[in-house]
């Protein structure tokens, strides 16, 4: 069987090479260029122009380094991440074991054709959709398509099978892995053909919008760019009704047209979002890109997938049910510590004294082929005890590996037995038998769901240990427990032997041991992060492919059901988008889901105005993680499909990095409110101060040089340190932001306004107090300058919060703000005082008297100022 080489070549190029169509890459000259599409970078390039026209070349050449700073910046983060993740692409197997012209050799696994025969064994990952012909007791972990952590048990099926749709029995699908048996099958589907493929497909026909801050850079862009064109027109008519040259009242309003730009606001952006992304890598979370740091800061809806994300993939034994007692065990997924405690009141016991409990246990670890093993060998086990911390490392299924833990928990392995014969677990038996030598004689054990084991009963041990005969009250005591912990989500598996010297898989006479229930338990970590988005107003709801009364259970659990309801896929089917968008709200769990599903639940919350994040780590939640505004996958147990697709990747697949990634979203939104506020007022008092000048007569009050100054003093570093304040302590106990709220809600704007003019007639009146002191018009100049910077150096620690007033805030909470102050005054004060650094900049040095009045003006700004911090009112 098999293909020849020649049948290889003409289907590899009649259906193409076994992998997916990658995204065009970005080349570095396309990531650089991209950086320049930002509508600010545009005003400021156009502002360049016309500084070059004008022959102010310093000031052109000020503008074009600060472009170039912000591109560089954007460039460095996007090619480092570019690079980061195509080292995490691997798509598919990149080998596999395939029969060509009657020879067993290994190839590239994109080489694969359709009809080529294919081995598989534990361990090694499917390379395409494929019919299985011949299977020895295989299952393949297929959660990474379906979202349920639970192995697939996999049978032979017709060779000529060409169906591959996701479920069904006899074909093993492209990504998913073998964990146990092995197979032979002939590959039906390669490349975009695969339901992986399918899926990577879908991803291809989503596009990315503008995130809200994008949105709302775009609009701070349109305003500046309206205010510039007023304030030209209102100083060139101005100008000219006083009968002024029209030619130099013209160049005049560009010039001061061009001094209202906040040439510092995009490279303070992109360095608050780089410094953002900077502490979220240390913090173990990787952005794709700059922007999605602050999206992440106003997510009001996280969908969450299941398995893996919410839980820990990691089956686990929570309580075993005896004939006659029941038995619960603490410590979750694969972790080596764990105790054993009895009934509902979870009364301590040594497990090795409760026979029944432990002979079910030793049942569990016999009747498995998982393996278990740590690098810790516990001292001690006191009181079903196992003491010592790490985790344990499995090898097999991960049901008989969640047996042979809770085995272990109660200090029970497989020594001393040796295993004489084995019947494997069948998908249409549903159990499994083993023959063991043991200390007490040959035994056969016996696991499997409990409506094939318990007909098959004729006796169940007590709490003693002894046989005793099966009765009806106690077989529908069973069955009634069975229903109770399915009805708890949790998976059943029955337990039973007996003592017959032969080994008969299909016989009868069985002991009835007990009944293990286990589930895959929610990570406390996650537990912890849903509390923190529910303080912080942010729902997270849960989309999953598992079943409904399991995704109810586990939500519970997590604390994330409250009050929620469970839908299905089968039911999101029957609702039209309409529907759908009217009583989402309604749902916290969406279960029995499929990748279209994902896809119109995400849409569905979208169109109501919520800012999604979507997280997960399997295929089958890639397209959703594109779709929504911020896409996390998990790092540690994600796909590389979903890696690709996403925005953020959470490199310790914990919940908790996602809930920081959130906080300094909020934290960069917030900080970029804080120097948009310092830079438009700083800018708009500079503009007032030329304009009431032109307007009252009076002559120039700053030249040229001199605003410069300003702009290079005040734009630059103070804005940056601005960036980097600290996330306010109630930051995580406030709403989200909407997504349709302006730039400048919460009354911004009135506040820029406010300050500016408060800066702009200061400046003025300490340019005229100067002038009646008896100083020239240098050193009236001078006073205002010192007033101009001064006052917007104050101003700038005003800045720190939104919600405080400069004067109920440590002045020395942000010390790389106090560095940079300090470095400016110490700039303005060179430019004062040092003879060379006069002639540069037209000043000298006032008197004393002056000076005092230059900088009581600056000082007395703030006071005015205060009546608008209500602490706690505004929307930070």
């Amino acid at each position: 069987m098999g293909l020849t080489e020649k049948e290889a070549a003409e289907r590899l190029k009649a259906d193409g090479l076994n992998s997916f169509g990658e995204n065009k890459k970005s080349g570095a000259m396309k990531i650089f260029l991209g950086q320049f599409r930002d509508v600010m970078v545009m005003i400021l390039l156009g502002a360049t122009v016309v500084s070059v026209l004008l022959g102010e070349i310093s000031d052109a050449v000020t503008i074009i380094l600060i472009v170039l700073l912000n591109a560089v910046l954007g460039f460095v983060q996007e090619f480092r991440t570019e690079h980061t993740l195509e080292a995490l692409r691997a798509m598919t197997a990149p080998t596999a074991k395939c029969r060509r012209d009657g020879k067993l050799r290994e190839i590239d696994a994109s080489l694969l054709a359709v009809g080529d025969l294919i081995e598989l064994e534990a361990g090694d990952r499917v390379p395409a959709d494929c019919a299985v012909v011949t299977a020895a007791d295989l299952r393949t972990d297929e959660s990474l398509l379906t979202g349920e952590s639970e192995a697939v048990a996999k049978t032979a099926g017709a060779a000529e099978d060409r169906d591959n749709s996701i479920g069904r029995p006899n074909i093993i699908y492209c990504g998913t892995s073998a964990v146990k048996g092995s197979c032979t099958a002939v590959v039906i589907a390669v490349g975009k053909n695969t339901q992986m493929g399918k899926i990577s497909e879908m991803l291809g026909d989503i596009g990315k919008e503008m995130t809200p801050l994008q949105k709302r850079l775009a609009e701070l862009g349109k305003i500046v760019a309206i205010i510039c064109i007023v304030v030209c027109i209102a100083v060139f008519g101005a100008g000219v009704l006083r009968g002024e040259n029209v030619f130099d009242m013209l160049m005049t309003g560009i010039t001061i047209a061009i001094a209202a730009i906040p040439e510092g606001l995009p490279a303070s952006v992109t360095i608050a979002l780089a410094l953002a992304v900077s502490r979220m890598m240390k913090q173990k979370a990787l952005v794709n890109k700059l922007h999605s740091v602050e999206t992440l800061g106003c997510t009001s809806v996280i969908c969450s997938d299941k398995t893996g994300t919410i839980t820990e993939n990691k089956m686990t034994v929570t309580e075993l049910h005896t004939a006659e007692d029941v038995y619960y065990f603490s410590g979750s997924g694969y972790r080596v510590s764990g105790t054993v405690t009895k009934g509902a009141d979870n009364t301590a016991v040594n497990p090795m004294a409760e026979k029944a409990l432990s002979e079910a246990l030793r049942c569990g670890a016999l009747c498995s082929t998982a393996e278990i093993h740590t690098q810790e060998t516990p001292k001690s086990r006191n009181r079903g005890a196992l003491s010592g911390k790490g985790e344990w490392k499995i090898t097999g299924d991960p049901t008989e590996a969640a047996l042979l833990i809770a085995a272990a928990k109660a200090g029970i392995n497989k020594d001393g037995a040796r295993k004489l014969n084995e019947c494997p677990f069948d998908s249409e038996t549903r159990f499994m038998a083993v023959q063991c030598s043991t200390a007490n004689g040959k035994r056969s054990y016996f696991k499997g769901a409990v409506e094939v084991i318990l007909p098959r009963c004729s006796f169940y041990m007590d709490s003693k240990g002894n046989a005793v005969p099966m009765t009806a009250s106690v077989r529908r005591s069973i069955t009634a427990q069975t229903e109770k912990m399915s009805d708890n989500a949790l998976r059943v598996i029955a337990l039973a032997y007996n003592t017959a010297e032969g080994f008969s898989p299909d016989g009868g006479n069985l002991v009835f041991l007990g009944m293990a229930g286990m589930t895959d338990p929610p990570r406390e970590e996650a537990k912890t992060a849903i509390r923190k988005c529910a303080a912080a107003s942010v729902r997270t709801v849960m989309i999953t492919g598992d079943h409904e009364n399991t995704a109810a259970a586990v939500a519970k659990q997590a604390g994330l059901l409250r009050g929620g309801k469970a839908v299905t896929g089968e039911e999101l089917d029957r609702m039209s988008d309409e529907e759908l968008d009217r009583v989402i709200d309604k749902y916290t769990v969406f279960a029995r889901v499929e990748p279209a599903h994902k896809l119109r639940v995400v849409r569905s919350f979208k169109r109501r105005g919520e800012i999604v994040t979507m997280t997960g780590d399997g295929v089958n939640d890639a397209p959703a993680i594109k779709e929504a505004d911020v896409g996390v996958a998990m790092g540690m147990t994600g796909t590389d499909v979903t890696k690709q697709a996403a925005d953020v990747i959470l490199m310790d697949d914990n919940l908790a990095t996602l809930v920081g990634a959130v906080e300094q979203g909020r934290c960069v939104y917030a900080n970029i409110r804080k120097f948009v506020r310092y830079l438009l007022s700083c800018n708009i008092g500079e503009v007032l101060t030329m304009f009431l000048a032109i307007l009252m007569g009076m002559p120039i009050i700053l030249l040229p040089v001199q605003i410069l100054l300003v702009n290079l003093v005040t734009d630059g570093l103070p804005s940056i340190a601005l960036g980097m304040e600290k996330p306010e302590k109630d930051i995580m106990s406030r709403p989200p932001r909407s997504s349709d709220e302006g730039f400048f809600a919460g009354g911004l704007m009135w506040r820029i306004v406010f300050r500016g003019i408060l800066i702009g007639i200061s400046t003025v009146a300490s340019f005229s107090i100067a002038l009646r002191m008896g100083g020239g018009l240098e050193a009236g100049r001078t006073c205002a300058l010192i007033t101009l910077v001064m006052s917007q150096l104050v101003h700038v620690f005003e800045c720190r919060s939104e919600r405080r007033s400069i004067f109920t805030m440590n002045p020395f909470g942000n010390m790389k703000l106090v560095l940079a102050a300090v470095i400016s005054f110490a700039a303005l004060a060179a430019a004062v005082a040092v003879p060379q650094l006069q002639v540069v900049f037209d000043t000298v040095l006032p008197s004393s008297q002056q000076i005092l009045a230059a900088v009581g003006l600056s000082l007395a700004v703030p006071v005015p100022a205060g009546m608008f911090y209500r602490n706690g009112a505004d929307n930070a």
